[in-house]
């Protein structure tokens, strides 16, 4: 556990320093962070603004650098070893935190309410560390409650104000950007060129399009596909995967128009928009649910069937190795 040295307790209630300017935090520079737990309730990591009762710690706070991974490796006859796997591990985040407040009653209020705000992480699913660069960016991870929520435990601590070197455990250790990033193609209806004078569609023609994934590992994307359509063919050029969903395969006959069905790559699940279970409509056992590399990724959408206002929509968050 790293040792912190926190400001002395304060007696007016109010935290040392000033301004809200972003705390340095190691590995990432000046940032702002938030908690947001299970409920959705935000709070504030590094206001350290005069009225804050909550703000990090900055000399103390790690895991936020790049994954650590398990290498499982073959011994290479010419001496050494060949690398075969890279499996990347669960992160931990040490994250210390100053809680205050104008009495002790204010205080013990808060320092309780904080406490519920992470251990409800293992009873209700995982909160949302974020951080927030000042050009705008931020990138955030799913975390879990693991330890140290105790205090310091010296004197004249826990009557105005308290410390606590929180421990938060990730399942994914990626981070991820919230802002998603889209692609739509669309069927465009067919017009003369000559009548009534010449008329260009709007709308963006099905085929091959070019996916960039500016993240440091691979995504999993969400399609979405609107009717009519009688099937609907994805495929990586780059790799040669491919999947097909066929609508006749679950017995609903073919998309009509403005019928929607979502394909999600991970976890695989395919849901129509009543919130049926399709994932027999996909071509089994041959269908590879593909993600996209970093970088530029080839793809190709063929919908069988399709005319005007038949659509694909494909939506991912890049990922990254660090905050």
């Amino acid at each position: 556990m790293p040792i912190i040295t926190a400001p002395a307790p304060p007696d007016t209630g109010e935290p040392p320093g000033g301004g809200g300017t972003p705390v340095p935090l190691p590995e990432i520079g000046r940032a702002t962070a938030t908690y947001t737990d299970p409920t959705g309730t935000v709070w504030p990591l590094t206001d350290i603004d005069s009225d804050s009762d909550i703000f990090t710690l900055a000399e103390g706070v790690s895991g936020l650098g790049a994954t650590a991974y398990e290498l499982t490796q073959d011994p290479h006859p010419r001496g050494g070893a060949k690398l075969r796997h890279a499996q990347a591990q669960a992160r931990t985040i040490v994250w210390p935190l100053y809680v205050q407040g104008a009495d002790h009653t204010a205080f013990l209020a808060r320092w309780r309410a904080l406490a519920t705000a992470f251990t409800r992480t293992l009873r209700e699913g995982p909160g949302w560390l974020e951080i927030a660069r000042p050009d705008g960016g931020r990138r955030r991870i799913a975390v879990h409650y693991q330890d140290g929520f105790e205090g310091e435990s010296k004197q004249g601590y826990y009557r105005y104000s308290d410390a606590a070197v929180i421990s938060l455990w990730c399942e994914d250790p990626y981070w991820v950007d919230p802002v998603p990033l889209t692609v739509h193609r669309e069927s465009g209806s067919a017009s003369s060129f000559f009548t009534p004078y010449p008329t260009v569609s709007s709308s963006q023609v099905l085929g091959a399009t070019r996916v960039t994934n500016p993240g440091d590992v691979t995504v999993w994307p969400t399609w979405t596909i609107t009717g009519p359509a009688s099937a609907i063919t994805f495929t990586h050029t780059g790799t040669g995967e491919s999947f097909t969903l066929d609508p006749n395969a679950v017995g609903h006959g073919n998309l009509l128009a403005g019928q929607q069905v979502t394909i999600s790559t991970d976890p695989p699940r395919v849901r129509y928009q009543n919130g049926d279970n399709w994932i027999g409509g996909l071509n089994w056992p041959t269908a590879s649910l593909w993600g996209l590399a970093p970088g530029d990724n080839d793809v190709t959408f063929t919908l069988s069937g399709s005319s005007a206002g038949s659509a694909v929509d494909l939506s991912y968050n890049p990922r990254y190795e660090t905050a």
